[in-house]
């Protein structure tokens, strides 16, 4: 989601990088069979590449105290509404498409550049639903 110099932010369910929300589309209702419930789906896009994505309007904003701190934890802001961060340099923020059920940089924080060895293109092992593993694009 962010990189180096940006600032994100998950305040209300809704992102914005730099300031700018980044639009979502409906795309009607996603069944979770493992959790035997219905959460609305929605299209994103960051740069040219589409996704879906899940956001659960049941859930809080604020998902609780940090147990652990994590390097440069002082550039984000937690607030009963979400959380804002600037990313430090040599660094990435990284957040899960099923937003409101994802520990992702929000919880153990920013991704250092030397840990980024690819890109993700394909969902891969994912035994709980076959149906969930993607394809080559």
């Amino acid at each position: 989601m962010g990189v180096p110099g940006d600032e994100v932010a998950y305040v209300n369910q809704r992102l914005t990088i730099n300031g700018k929300e980044v639009p979502m589309q409906p795309l009607g209702e996603y069944y979770d069979e493992d959790s035997m419930r219905y959460a609305p789906q929605f299209a994103e896009k960051l740069g040219e590449q589409p996704h879906r994505l899940l956001v659960d309007p049941k859930r809080p904003a604020f998902f609780g105290g940090l147990e652990k701190r994590y390097p440069f934890v002082e550039n984000c802001r937690y607030t009963a509404e979400g959380v804002t961060c600037k990313v430090p340099p040599g660094h990435y923020f990284m957040m899960g498409d099923n937003r409101d059920n994802s520990q992702d940089s929000r919880f153990w924080g920013f991704v250092p550049d030397e840990n980024i060895v690819g890109r993700a293109f394909y969902v891969w092992m994912n035994f709980g639903n076959l149906g969930r593993i993607g394809s080559f694009q």
